[in-house]
């Protein structure tokens, strides 16, 4: 009985470490999607932008995606 309570607690433990690191690759996850969304919105409302109010930023066309990379994950 010993052997079966010290089996049965040792994957208990193991189960409960696994978790956490389950939570940790959903969270990392979520945060990944968020920036991804942030990434895309800022892609897609300066794509809507003219040239010329591109212009008046200091940007052109070529920097969008630079740009919505800054925004959501940060300079690199």
């Amino acid at each position: 009985m010993a052997v079966l309570d010290l089996i049965h607690g040792g994957m208990h433990r193991n189960a409960a470490r696994g978790n956490g690191a389950i939570a940790k690759f959903v969270a990392g996850l979520r945060e990944n999607m968020a920036r991804r969304a942030v990434y895309r919105q800022t892609l897609r409302e300066l794509g809507e932008l003219s040239d010329r109010e591109l212009a008046d930023l200091g940007l052109n066309r070529s920097n969008l995606r630079g740009v919505a990379y800054e925004a959501a994950w940060g300079a690199k």
